[in-house]
């Protein structure tokens, strides 16, 4: 199928009606195997055969057949197919008005119906276009505290893998961007909505519906390129929770001050779980078997219970890590944390899966 035609980078995208945005926006599609499409048509196309077929044979007193003979069954299936293809030899044909009229108030729609089944997969690529760009408009309307993750390379696949981790997270909620077709084509077959374009240009997020958005993911390749879309994410969002991830720690001060409101240094990261593999690599195993969502153990967060006012986390059934107060992390040995407060919630340890070894 011919490429989608894009738009020129000095095109104010969020300015364009929905049907220029067709191959910017993509919505995710169900995906249907060829046979199965394939098998679907035909038995659309003999259903419309079989009913032409009985309609002329029960109307077959108001046909004329060129031997005088009648219509039998058979002619009344040859006539039914060189009508429906439209070859129409012409040796059987309506002669009464009520076959006449039948054969445009029915049979002529089924005609049309026939060849659009057998020519689907043309008409398919012709509409596909105006689906599209109705499927754009109803999205546009309607989403509201979503996610928008900047960059489907490694780290932001991993970060999808973890949004999509947690039950009350919908693949629909997540839109990508990227400039990559592959990556977006790998992140609409996950059920995402993906916007082609770069997210250093307001447009393009805005396209994304950024300024609704509940957090933005930004996980581009180059530090700079972060830098960039953060400060452009934060002007455009100003309530969104940004996080930001970069190379080297030296650029974190910037990523806070263009609006981040949490940065991940990437390669000190996973230096420092390559030098601990060296020396405890149960350690590192363990930290995999937490920061993965969906089997294990994975780090959690609630609000804590009625009963739990007053006690002390330590002395929970849950093996609790911090409390959050106010926006504010403490450490579950710090002093403010000796006692729960009311609309205080609780990082702790969920388990996830009934594993009792961590497959290394």
């Amino acid at each position: 199928m011919k490429a989608l035609k894009r738009l020129p980078l000095n095109v104010r995208l969020n300015d364009r009606p929905d049907h220029e945005l067709v191959g910017v926006i993509r919505m995710p599609e169900l995906t249907v195997s060829p046979m199965r499409a394939i098998v679907k048509r035909i038995i659309g196309a003999l259903l419309a055969l079989l009913a032409t077929v009985l309609i002329v044979y029960l109307d077959r007193d108001g046909y004329r057949d060129a031997n005088g003979d009648g219509l039998s069954l058979l002619d009344s299936l040859y006539y039914a197919t060189v009508s429906l293809s439209t070859t129409g030899y012409g040796d059987i044909a309506p002669a009464t008005a009520s076959a006449r009229l039948v054969n445009v108030i029915v049979i002529t729609p089924l005609r049309v119906l026939f060849l659009i089944v057998l020519v689907g997969t043309t008409l398919e690529v012709l509409t596909e276009r105006s689906r599209q760009a109705f499927k754009i408009q109803k999205w546009r309307t309607k989403v509201r505290d979503h996610t928008v993750v900047v960059g489907f390379g490694t780290k932001g696949r991993s970060a999808v893998n973890a949004l999509l981790g947690d039950e009350e997270v919908q693949a629909n909620r997540v839109v990508v961007v990227d400039t990559d077709q592959q990556a977006l084509d790998a992140a609409s077959a996950l059920g995402l909505v993906t916007v082609h374009g770069s997210a250093t240009r307001a447009d393009v997020l805005r396209v994304a519906g950024v300024q609704h958005a509940r957090a933005v993911v930004v996980a581009p390749n180059r530090d700079d390129t972060a830098v960039l879309v953060t400060l452009t994410a934060r002007e455009l969002a100003p309530k969104a929770h940004i996080v930001a991830s970069v190379r080297e720690a030296e650029n974190v001060h910037l990523l806070k001050q263009s609006g981040a409101n949490q940065v991940v240094v990437s390669s000190e990261t996973a230096g420092r779980l390559l030098g601990m593999a060296t020396s405890t690599p149960l350690v590192v195993d363990m930290v995999e078997d937490l920061l993965t969502p969906e089997s294990g153990l994975a780090i959690a967060e609630r609000g804590i219970e009625p009963s739990e006012e007053g006690g002390s986390p330590r002395h929970l059934a849950d093996t609790v890590l911090g409390v959050v107060r106010d926006g504010v992390l403490y450490r579950v040995d710090a002093p403010q944390a000796d006692a729960l407060e009311p609309g205080d919630r609780l990082l702790y340890v969920k388990k996830v899966t009934q594993a009792d070894q961590i497959q290394r």
